[in-house]
């Protein structure tokens, strides 16, 4: 076999030439050996040679490269100057090509020489030789190869027998099996087998097999032809085969089952142990669907099972029913004469009691009276009974036979008594059922009814039940149940006579998390509680039974807050809460598998607590009241002193008896007391009078005790009606005295308009009259203008009295002539403030000339008698 190789000349670069090995080139290096495999297990060593003809560098500058990358110096080896070697103790890590360079002047990389090759394993020794002959049709033997060799090993089958030539038989699409055709092997004949494996590297032969293909067969499997039910034989079916190999005796496996079960039953070994090719199936289920298939093996054992056959079904004949069926009544409360509406029902055999196809039921009531019987194909039946004891009796007919009768007691109206429950009843999931127990107390009983139903469906409690024997504690709820769903489970005690007790409880199949969480609402909020309540979950959405519930609230600024609470509870009070903040609160329903979150609900507490307002309210009303009642009294206490700043003492001058002992002088107007004081809207003029007291010896004692009235009434507060002053009392006080006595006297709310000075006092007689004359004193108010220019012509008397001469009266000024020489300013030039006081002043002035002018004066200055009067009683 001719090889290729890649050399590499020994140039400053180097270039590659593909040659023959026959050839003769000179080559600056060469690597030995120059291998296409090298063992994966065994340590490799190349050589590279230089050719001194070629180059002249020494070994010791060689450089090992395995696909490009340097190998460590630490493998290389210098044998000589020419020769220098890499050994690879674990070749794992050789990769394909392997190359020599040298390092030549300048220190520039030239190679020398390069090699190709597959890192490969011999191959293994074949173990586990085993053959197998499949009927009569072929033989086939399959061994392990062992590791991969990574190279194309080739596995050959040697089989021969007695001195017959070796055949061989090679594996075409796998190196672990291969298969030799009938008639290159025969039965009843040693026939030796061996593989051998072989590649470049080496070859292994695996240890030989020495058998008689007839000890190795395995059969094809029985033929099943026929399944025969017979009528003779209820409780059997006849199996029929054809065997797969004629050239020996077989022995049989049968197996057989029930279509709904899962689990197959055997027929026993020893009733097939011989060849045959049919066999009887007995004890088996009446009008019960089979399924049966069959397998074969060498009749002494030798060999391999043929696979199974396909399984073949058929129905065992009828049978009479094993039982009646489980009868249960719905008894009606009776009416007056005691009948009563009673609705027997009962349940549907099962195949495996049936023994057939039911066809109708017979149902029989009888009393002491009568007996009745109804044949019908449902049930349950209804009819109605009288008081008297019935008995009632169920009977299943097939196509052949009649179920043995089952009976049930309906008691006398009225006989039974409501007994108290003798049973604690348990009811939980087991094994993915309902699984139901109790503790009965009376051994004394017929049986137990297990009654059932959904207890919060749409459409209502639809029960179903089942029946267990007296003897059992415990049973299956047999039924189709489903998950989620809250069942209301009753066990009814029977007694021999047909009365009950009854206990219940409740199951869930299989639990889950609400499908809701609860709603929660306030029903009253304070400002430091706050009471809430929720809706409890729906039972058709609890999915479970409700543990406990959880209430977690949280303030607006405050941290969470969780509590649980008993799954009976609806209402829940918060406490410890601030006042006038928001809260968010929700609750969650736990069952035994989790929780549900309700919607989240938030409330705000009051700002005031209860009655906190109505204290407020009160209180502040109260101290109101304080407050009010301590103003009235100081009110009261200083009324004097409020008085003077509030309204002071005016004086009216129509009241004042000043006319009394003033001089008659004839008024400006005619005065009528009954007339408006603004009659036609004009004013008096305000008049003062001035007495002159030329000469108080003048006065003689008539004129002195004229004057006591005068003096008596000034002294009781009377004798200045304007300013209340009492400086008229005496004929001889001169004006500083007066301000003493004023001083003394008077109290804070009198306003002073005038003083009334006499200098003396003469009698009436025509001649050598001395008139009174009043001057104007020291008055608290501002003088008018009048008053201060009183070289002014006054206003001449009715009577013509000469403008010179000295009067009784002297008008100084009147209103009209101040309120003329105020309108005289420019508006303009005053403050408002100011316009509004000087005009409510020169309204005030108007008013007290108006009411010193309507005094009517007599003769001599006096005022009338009438007068003096009314003004002495005022």
């Amino acid at each position: 076999m001719m090889g290729m190789k890649i050399r590499f000349f020994c140039l400053f670069f180097p270039v590659v030439f593909i040659v023959h090995k026959a050839e003769l080139v000179k080559f600056c290096g060469d690597i030995v050996p120059d291998p296409n495999f090298v063992h994966l297990e065994k340590p490799f060593t190349a050589q590279c040679i230089i050719n001194e003809t070629c180059l002249k560098e020494d070994a010791s500058r060689i450089i090992w490269r395995v696909k490009g990358i340097k190998v460590p110096e630490t493998q290389y080896k210098v044998v000589n100057h020419t020769v220098s070697s890499v050994t690879f103790e674990n070749p794992a890590t050789l990769v394909s090509p392997l190359t020599c360079s040298v390092l030549v002047s300048g220190q520039v990389e030239q190679t020398l020489y390069g090699i190709f090759f597959t890192v490969a394993l011999p191959p293994d020794q074949p173990k586990n030789l085993t053959c197998v002959a499949y009927n009569q049709d072929n033989l086939t033997c399959t061994w392990d190869p062992g590791r991969p060799t990574n190279l194309n090993t080739n596995y050959t089958l040697m089989h021969r027998w007695a001195n017959i030539q070796k055949n061989y038989c090679i594996p075409k699409e796998s190196n672990n099996s291969c298969t030799v055709r009938y008639p290159d092997f025969q039965f009843f004949v040693d026939t030796t087998f061996q593989v051998e494996a072989k590649n470049e590297l080496g070859s292994q032969e695996s240890e030989v097999l020495t058998v008689d293909p007839v000890n190795i067969v395995k059969p094809n499997p029985p033929q099943l032809s026929d399944l025969i039910s017979a009528v003779e034989l209820p409780n059997a079916l006849k199996i029929k085969w054809k065997n797969p190999i004629n050239a020996f005796k077989l022995k049989y496996n049968i197996r057989y089952r029930p279509i709904k079960n899962q689990d197959w039953e055997m027929v026993p070994e020893e009733d097939t142990a011989s060849h045959r090719d049919s066999f009887t199936l007995q004890d088996l289920l009446p009008y019960t669907e089979y399924e049966v298939s069959i397998r074969c093996i060498k009749e002494d054992g030798r060999g391999f099972w043929s696979d199974w056959s396909e399984v073949k079904k058929q129905v065992t004949p009828e049978a009479q029913p094993s039982r009646g069926p489980d009868v249960w009544k719905n008894v009606d409360s009776p009416d007056a004469d005691g009948n009563r509406d009673v609705t027997i029902m009962w349940k549907a055999l099962g195949d495996s009691v049936a023994n057939g196809k039911i066809l109708l039921y017979g149902v029989t009531f009888q009393s002491r009276s009568q007996s009745k019987t109804f044949n019908v194909t449902e049930t349950s039946y209804k009819i109605s009974l009288s008081k008297e004891i019935n008995y009632v009796s169920v009977t299943a007919y097939n196509s052949r036979f009649a179920s043995p009768p089952a009976k049930l007691n309906i008691p006398r109206s009225g006989s039974c008594q409501v007994l108290a429950p003798e049973l604690s009843v348990k009811a939980y999931p087991k094994e993915e059922q309902l699984w139901v127990e109790w503790n009965p107390q009376n051994k004394n009983l017929d049986g137990y009814i297990i009654e059932w139903c959904n207890k919060y469906a749409k459409e209502g409690c639809d029960s179903d039940w089942q029946r267990e024997p007296r003897s059992a504690q415990s049973t299956f709820l047999r039924g189709e149940l489903e998950p989620l769903k809250c069942y209301l489970i009753k066990v009814y005690q029977l007694f021999k006579d047909g009365c009950e007790s009854v206990a219940a409880v409740e199951a869930y199949l299989q639990q889950g998390t609400p499908s809701v969480g609860p709603s929660v609402h306030t029903k009253q909020v304070e400002k430091y509680k706050a009471i809430l309540q929720w809706t409890p979950v729906p039972f058709d959405k609890q999915n479970g039974f409700i543990k406990n519930y959880t209430l977690t609230y949280k303030a607006s600024h405050g941290n969470e807050t969780t509590l649980v609470i008993d799954p009976l509870d609806t209402e829940y009070t918060l406490s410890g809460l601030d006042g006038n903040t928001l809260y968010s609160v929700h609750m969650v329903a736990y069952t035994e598998k989790g929780g549900k979150d309700g919607p989240v609900f938030t409330f705000t507490t009051l700002k005031f607590a209860n009655g906190e307002v109505e204290a407020i309210v009160v209180s502040s009303c109260v101290a109101f009241l304080i407050l009010v009642l301590i103003g009235v009294m100081l009110c009261f206490n200083h009324r004097d002193l409020i008085k003077k700043h509030i309204w002071p003492n005016v004086p009216d001058p129509s009241k004042s008896n000043i006319a009394q002992w003033s001089p008659q002088t004839p008024s400006r107007h005619d005065f009528n007391a009954k007339a408006h004081p603004f009659q036609d809207g004009s004013f008096t003029d305000v008049s003062v009078v001035e007495i002159t007291a030329e000469n108080p010896k003048s006065f003689s004692e008539q004129d002195i005790k004229s004057m006591d009235p005068m003096k008596k009434n000034t002294s009781e507060g009377l004798s200045s009606g304007i300013g209340g002053s009492s400086c008229m009392s005496s004929p001889r006080l001169s004006v500083s005295d007066c301000d003493e006595v004023e001083s003394a006297q008077t109290t804070s709310s009198t306003v002073q308009y005038s003083t009334v000075i006499i200098s003396g006092y003469r009698d009436q007689q025509p001649t050598a009259v001395s008139p009174h004359i009043f001057s104007r004193s020291e008055s608290t108010q501002p003088l008018l203008d009048c008053e201060e220019r009183p070289e002014e012509p006054n206003a001449v008397d009715k009577e013509g009295s000469p403008e010179g001469a000295n009067q009784y009266f002297k008008q100084t000024c009147g209103l009209e002539d101040f309120t003329n020489k105020l309108q005289d300013l420019h508006q303009e030039e005053l403050p408002s403030h100011l316009q509004e006081q000087l005009s409510a002043s020169g309204q005030h002035f108007g008013e007290r000339e108006r009411d010193l002018s309507e005094f009517p004066l007599g003769q001599n200055g006096q005022l009338a008698d009438s007068q003096l009067d009314t003004n002495s009683g005022e």
